[in-house]
């Protein structure tokens, strides 16, 4: 196959979840073919990271920090997670990758976007098992916030702690401080200050959501060691496909 239809083949397969048979079908080549092509472009399609401009692309999260530092734009962060196979009975990772919100095998990937939505970074992807705030710690936010720029970024209650450790950088929303019978005064205040950030970070919620219309982030049936790639491939995709949107929208 050529690269072109290699390509092409990946972008099917990605997009509207078509099998390696049906592909190696429509191409009138071998089941075998398709399944290397498309493990030769995927990694390709995950090096490229997100754009955000025509000569502009972030891969990393260090990089995703210093560009909302430079233009002073506002990140929102949350975590997704995507079903995949239960592994083989006897293995001994095989409870990790339960997810302990929907209590299905999954893995999860933090995402990044600025405050209209827009995908800046997708993570790797790790068992669901590990909580949004420790992935974070992971992959090494907290540094980078507490040493990088003034940057604000909003994240969920699953997030509460990190505004402490990054000075404030990573904004929560608020801690209710009365469990029981608390005054009327305060459940409104509460309330109007949990929907206000609510507002504020919903559009990282829209960015998902367009993430999952790729059929292959819907729910994935081959093997779990693909899913990083998949998953930043998909993310470089749809940035690059908004942000030539965003372009032509400029443009007119």
């Amino acid at each position: 196959m050529v690269f072109i239809d290699r390509l092409l083949a990946t972008l099917v397969h990605l997009r509207h979840g078509a099998t390696h048979d049906v592909l190696a079908c429509w191409f009138g080549v071998d089941r075998s073919t398709i399944t290397r092509a498309i493990g030769e472009v995927r990694p390709l399609l995950a090096e490229r990271g997100c754009t955000v401009a025509p000569d502009v692309r972030l891969r990393t999260l260090a990089e995703v920090i210093d560009h909302l530092g430079a233009s002073g734009q506002t990140g929102i962060i949350d975590g997704t997670e995507v079903r995949v196979r239960r592994p083989a009975a006897g293995r001994k990772d095989r409870e990790k990758f339960i997810s302990g919100k929907n209590k299905q095998n999954a893995v999860k990937s933090m995402v990044v976007t600025d405050a209209v939505g827009r995908l800046l970074f997708c993570s790797p992807a790790v068992p669901a098992s590990c909580a949004d705030i420790t992935h974070a710690r992971k992959l090494g936010l907290v540094g980078l916030l507490a040493d990088g720029p003034a940057v604000e970024i909003l994240a969920d209650a699953g997030y509460q702690g990190l505004g402490a450790q990054t000075g404030g950088r990573v904004v929560t929303p608020p801690h209710r401080k009365f469990k029981k019978n608390p005054p009327e005064w305060y459940e409104e205040m509460y309330e109007r200050q949990r929907k206000a950030h609510s507002s504020r970070r919903i559009r990282v919620e829209h960015g998902i959501g367009h993430l999952k219309n790729w059929r292959a982030l819907a729910r994935h049936h081959g093997c779990r060691e693909h899913m990083s790639d998949i998953i930043q491939a998909v993310a470089g995709l749809l940035s690059h496909q908004q942000a030539a949107t965003m372009a032509g929208g400029t443009r007119t």
